[in-house]
């Protein structure tokens, strides 16, 4: 199971950071990322990591947001930095266990937390 926490109302060119908190068992081995959807819209990626800690960014998002691991605690973080309106988003934690760099076995997703960017 994965929680997300963090989201709320944010003016532009603020910064918020999202917190996913997984329970159950060590996310050492685990792929994670952070996902948003706006209405409308389909549910994009926008940012992932791997159990190397190799990350992955939407063009929309490079150089603003940043994602981090800390497995210690089982919680993965996104830090979103120069937001924009058109961040605006429910934002998703995903989580699947990795294995010698494949997905296998079911999809965790988190409930969402709403994310707006509005002056």
């Amino acid at each position: 199971q994965v929680v997300e926490s963090g989201g709320g109302l944010v003016q532009p060119g603020g910064s918020l950071r999202l917190s996913c908190a997984a329970s159950g068992s060590s996310t050492s081995n685990y792929f994670m990322g952070w996902y948003r959807q706006a209405p409308g819209n389909q549910r994009d990626m926008v940012a992932t990591v791997n159990v190397r800690g190799a990350t992955n960014y939407a063009d929309s998002v490079k150089g603003r947001f940043s994602i981090s691991r800390d497995s210690a605690v089982n919680t993965v973080y996104l830090q979103m930095n120069s937001v924009k309106p058109e961040d605006t988003a429910v934002y998703y934690c995903f989580a699947r266990k990795s294995f010698s760099g494949i997905l296998i076995g079911p999809e965790y997703w988190g409930q969402g937390t709403q994310v707006t960017v509005s002056s």
